[in-house]
């Protein structure tokens, strides 16, 4: 079995900070891409952010230059920096990626549970 743990959210006031981690654990054999999204009351669920295996990184328009993603392949974990907060940020964050397990060595996707990011005063 493969799962995702989320943890990091919680209640922030706005132009603060938050720190999200996913740790990807069972028995896998590979990791490609991962990636960050969200879903906001009454929205779909958006890309906020993605890294492939190699460390290249991409941004939805409205969290560049606030956001950071980064990975650690020798843990499979991946981490979301969060600056700058905005009441619009608020939403339920998802880790997602893209896992082969060892026992089967096919890729799949696989999500987190979610954790709340709440911006607010």
């Amino acid at each position: 079995q493969v799962h995702l743990v989320e943890s990091g959210g919680g209640l922030v006031q706005p132009g603060g900070s938050l720190r999200l981690s996913c740790a990807a654990s069972g028995s896998i054999f590979s990791i490609n891409a991962m990636g960050w999204y969200r879903q906001a009351p009454g929205k779909q669920r958006e890309l906020v952010a993605g890294i492939t295996s190699g460390g290249t990184a991409n941004y939805a328009d409205s969290v560049k230059g606030r956001f950071t993603i980064s990975r650690d392949n020798g843990k499979n974990t991946v981490l979301l920096q969060m600056n700058s907060l905005k009441p619009e940020d608020t939403a339920v964050y998802y880790c997602n990626a893209e896992i082969t397990p060892r026992d089967i060595m096919r890729r799949f996707r696989y999500w987190g549970q979610g954790t709340q990011v709440t911006v607010s005063s």
